[in-house]
């Protein structure tokens, strides 16, 4: 695990920013240089060992290798102890999905940042008053539109306080400069609301 520490004084928010599928990529050490120059302490697990790739096919097969619940298991070896003063859970795409499961499993849980990625969730999950904000692609052939429709009012019926912000025309790991789906626009456009959520619960 990389942490980040906050380089400002006061109430920082505390983040857990969990990788996609490709692993830890440089993508995400940019991420949380952003998020660390704003304020915030940030923590970026390494939930694949190490291991990078440059295909979504390749990254697929090494999710399937550790499996879901050995992920989710990592995940939280890594988040329990740092969630005690309420943690922010963050995440690309498949790290969303891992993000989700913990933050509505954890009652002290600030927020959830979600971008590129959801996950489902059981008919009695509970998040009552929890900002949630997912930054996605328009379309995105991981979040069809009925999907991200039947994901909103599920959470809400759960007591999130969610918004959704979508990118017409980006590709799904938009935020990554080395890969293809790289749209810099809509990433600077996803920063720009993202702090500003953050700075929001920085202010609680």
């Amino acid at each position: 695990m990389v942490a980040y520490p906050t380089p400002s004084e006061g109430r920082p928010v505390n983040i857990v920013l969990f990788h996609s599928a490709y692993g830890l990529r440089p993508a995400l050490h940019a991420a949380a240089d952003r998020l660390q120059a704003a304020g915030h302490e940030v923590h970026v697990p390494d939930l694949y060992d190490g291991r990078t790739t440059e295909s979504l096919e390749e990254g697929l097969a090494i999710r399937e290798e550790i499996g879901r619940d050995e992920l989710l298991m990592r995940a939280v070896t890594v988040s329990g102890p740092l969630s005690e003063h309420g943690l922010v859970y963050a995440g690309f795409s498949l790290g969303g999905s891992i993000a989700q499961n913990l933050a509505l499993a954890d009652s002290k849980a600030r927020g959830l940042l979600l971008l590129h990625g959801t996950s489902d969730l059981a008919d009695d999950a509970t998040a009552p008053g929890l900002p949630v904000q997912l930054h996605v692609a328009d379309p995105d052939p991981f979040e069809s539109d009925d999907w991200l429709n039947a994901w909103y009012l599920r959470m809400r019926k759960a007591g999130a306080d969610v918004e959704i912000h979508r990118y017409r025309g980006a590709g799904h790991l938009y935020t990554d400069p080395a890969l293809d789906d790289y749209d810099p626009d809509a990433t600077e456009r996803t920063w720009a609301i993202a702090l500003d959520f953050l700075a929001d619960l920085d202010a609680e």
